[in-house]
């Protein structure tokens, strides 16, 4: 459904997208397990030297685990947990790429963890909140513009794993059989790697120069302010509308501060300059039958990057989404889903004002997924 669900109350994944519908839901207890497979592609092209690569094939594979529980004793009382993956990727380019000491490869893996109660206040509004535990690793690696005796790069490689805090709060309100609406608040989590290793593979004529040692450094995971709204025309159709506002201007800059520096191991600072920026998303769902849904939508997603500021890290540009899925009844317990997303970035062409490197870069993916829900 285009990823909408901030102003409906369809199942347990409004865990995530807004913990005050969550009370509004009827089973005494659910739970569901889903995972999607991530297949991206980037291509680079620099036309003033007819060069052309692409980053390495891989599969990211982000997964979800919602349960919820109602009290019985109280119509009003929700309780769930959350487990999911908000923000993550890698990006690996061949080893001997233009732009092999900027970037070889980049991953950043976080798992979210939220508790989450749901009160419902009355029968139309329900408000609700989770605390964030988020975990993580982080792993870079880069050449080093430094040969050896066979022509052979140095490289870098840093690795850690990082953790933050966070929390996830929001507003729903039922305003009748057709209408609803909600408000959904994500808040900044600033993940902390407190003691990454960094390792280097250069000549022995200056490993001294790169000697083995840990460093710090801190990613702001930006917040997400959600507005969404439904509409139910009939008993069948379900219609949503949702935006998001980004709050990617809390990522100012990369910093790694290494425990040890020396004349050619220097800190890094590097500019990111990321904005704010929105995703407008629409999604529908149709009831086929008592056992089948059918499920359709939309997103444009606009980049935080701004010109002068591109990066191989991260070679954003606006995209479009176009998802379907459909879910399945195996019983009046066991429920199948069953997604497809794909993604077409524009192509985007930008020089980076620090390390003057440039060229066009052009994003697409493809995002199966599936999940199984259970209802006591």
């Amino acid at each position: 459904m285009g990823h909408t669900g901030t102003g409906l109350c369809l199942d347990n994944a409004s865990l995530f997208f807004n913990p005050g519908a969550v009370s509004f839901l009827d089973s005494l207890k659910s739970v569901s397990f889903g995972g999607s497979f991530i297949f991206p592609r980037t291509t680079y092209m620099n036309s003033e030297l007819g060069y052309v690569t692409h980053t390495e094939h891989h599969t990211g594979t982000p997964i979800t685990m919602y349960a919820v529980y109602k009290f019985k004793n109280s119509q009003k009382w929700n309780m769930g947990l959350a487990i999911y993956n908000p923000f993550g990727s890698r990006v690996q380019y061949p080893d001997d790429w233009q732009g092999q000491f900027l970037l070889s490869e980049i991953d950043l893996k976080t798992f979210f963890i939220q508790p989450t109660v749901s009160f419902k206040l009355n029968e139309k509004i329900g408000v609700g909140a989770g605390f964030v535990y988020a975990t993580g690793d982080f792993s870079l690696r880069r050449g080093v513009p430094i040969q050896d005796s066979t022509g052979k790069y140095g490289e870098a490689t840093l690795n850690g794993k990082a953790s933050g805090y966070g929390f996830n709060a929001g507003v729903y309100l039922k305003l009748n059989d057709k209408f609803s609406l909600g408000l959904d608040y994500r808040s900044q989590v600033n993940v902390k790697v407190a003691n990454g290793t960094a390792d280097f593979t250069t000549p022995a004529s200056v490993a001294t120069y790169f000697p083995s040692t840990s460093f710090s450094t801190s990613l702001r995971l930006p917040s997400t302010l959600s507005l969404g709204f439904g509409y139910a025309p009939n008993k069948k159709l379900t219609l949503a509308f949702d935006v998001n506002y980004i709050g990617w201007k809390s990522y100012d800059s990369l910093v790694i501060d290494f425990a040890d520096n020396t004349d050619k191991l220097a800190d890094i600072h590097s500019p990111r300059c990321y904005q704010n920026a929105f995703i407008f998303r629409l999604g529908a769902q149709y009831h086929v039958s008592n056992k089948w849904i059918l499920r359709m939508g939309t997103y444009f997603d606009q980049t935080p990057v701004k010109a002068g500021y591109l990066t191989p890290e991260t070679p954003d540009a606006n995209k479009i989404g176009i998802t379907a899925g459909a879910s399945f009844h195996l019983t009046q317990k066991f429920h199948l889903d069953a997604s497809l997303l794909y993604i077409e970035g524009m192509k985007r062409t930008d020089t980076n004002l620090e390390t003057d490197f440039g060229g066009t870069y052009k994003t697409k993916a493809v995002v199966p997924g599936i999940s199984i829900e259970y209802v006591f």
